[in-house]
């Protein structure tokens, strides 16, 4: 096997026992028996499990911005690019290998001492939160600043809620209901088309 295929099977590989068990509950002995290969190999590719855990993040939240990237450019402009988010999640959702969010699920696990995976998580979450912000702009006319991180803000945080109380009580319920209270946030605004 090539490096660097090996290299995106140990993440993809570590990457699924972190999202399903845990991070914390997941061990490097574990991973090296999933990959078949050997501690040494393991640590040719990677210096430790944090390094392994902030390149499946990395991973993760790339595919993930990509994807929604793509899936909000296909809908019409205006109030359906602005929740395509919550689309995007209910698709997310009703896969069988739906467990939250990634980010979200590791955060939850951290000491204070794991400052390099908060960071990671943190960029990732910043991104996306600017990412809305631009889909705002291409969505209402005349925004100020202040409107703009309101409404991708909101939006932001009902996302934020909705992916993790949609894996809370295993139902699709928060995801609607984020969706309901979202044009809130900007049903006073000048709507491109």
């Amino acid at each position: 096997m090539q490096k660097s295929t090996l290299h995106e099977k140990i993440i993809s590989t570590a990457g699924d026992l972190f999202y399903t068990n845990g991070y914390n509950s997941t061990g490097i002995n574990e991973i090296i028996n999933k990959c078949g290969i050997a501690k040494a190999t393991l640590y040719s590719h990677f210096k430790s499990k944090e390094d392994i855990c902030i390149a499946y993040l990395t991973q993760r939240h790339e595919e993930f911005l990509d994807d929604l990237k793509q899936y909000v450019s296909r809908r019409k402009k205006g109030k359906n690019q602005l929740l395509a988010i919550f689309d995007y999640l209910t698709d997310l959702y009703r896969e069988d290998t739906f467990f939250g969010c990634w980010a979200l699920k590791t955060l939850g696990e951290l000491s204070a001492k794991q400052k390099r995976i908060f960071s990671t998580i943190q960029k990732h979450k910043k991104e996306l939160l600017l990412y809305l912000g631009d889909v705002v702009l291409e969505n209402i006319h005349n925004v100020s600043k202040a409107e703009v991180e309101k409404v991708s803000g909101g939006i932001y945080m009902l996302y934020d809620s909705a992916i993790t109380e949609a894996y809370l009580h295993k139902n699709a319920w928060p995801i609607y209901l984020a969706k309901t209270i979202a044009p809130s946030f900007f049903s006073n605004l000048d709507m491109k088309s």
